[in-house]
C-alpha cells in the first residue's frame, strides 16, 4: 500500500513536516503519561468518559457511534468500555429500536467520577496551556481541526 505521491517538496519543507508530526507524537504520548499520572485515567478512558457526559447523548449513544465520535477502534472502544464497565462508570443497553444495537450511557457513578474529574482537567488544561494567549489556543484548534482534515482525506493507492 502506497500513498499517492505528488511533485517533490523541498528538503526543509520535508523537515518541517517530519518535525511536525514527531512533535504531535511526542504530545500525545506526554498527555498519555500525564493523564494517567494526574487524574488516575487514561487519554482514552477520559476521551469516553467526556463524550458519553454530552448533554446531546444523556440517554446513551450507540456504541459505533461513539467509535466515530472518538476516532477509535471498535476492538480498542470495547476493551476501554469492559474496564469501564467493572468500574461501574459506563453500562451498555440494549437499544429500543434495534434490538440488536447496544447504545453506552454513562452511569450515576460515572458521571459523580467525571464530575468529581473536573477541577484536576481545569488546571491540567490552565497548567499546559500557560503559555498561550488566547488567541493562539483558537489558532490551535483551527490548525488541528485542518490537520485532522487532511489527514482523513489522504488518498491511498495500491
Amino acid at each position: 500500500m502506497n500513498l499517492a505521491v505528488g511533485p517533490r517538496r523541498d528538503e526543509s519543507e520535508s523537515a518541517v513536516h517530519n518535525r511536525l508530526f514527531f512533535r504531535l507524537f511526542q504530545a500525545r504520548n506526554t498527555l498519555d503519561r500525564q493523564a494517567i499520572r494526574i487524574l488516575g485515567i487514561t487519554t482514552v478512558q477520559w476521551a469516553v468518559l467526556g463524550g458519553l457526559s454530552r448533554p446531546q447523548v444523556a440517554s446513551g449513544v450507540p456504541f459505533s457511534e461513539l467509535a466515530d465520535y472518538l476516532v477509535v477502534s471498535r476492538q480498542s472502544l470495547d476493551g476501554v468500555l469492559k474496564r469501564l464497565e467493572r468500574e461501574g462508570y459506563v453500562r451498555r443497553v440494549t437499544d429500543a429500536q434495534d434490538r440488536r444495537a447496544k447504545n453506552v450511557v454513562l452511569t450515576d457513578r460515572g458521571r459523580a467520577f467525571w464530575e468529581s474529574l473536573q477541577p484536576r482537567i481545569y488546571e491540567f488544561y490552565r497548567q499546559a496551556l500557560a503559555g498561550f494567549r488566547f488567541d493562539d489556543k483558537v489558532a490551535l484548534v483551527h490548525y488541528l481541526n485542518g490537520l485532522n482534515a487532511g489527514m482523513n482525506d489522504i488518498v491511498v493507492r495500491d
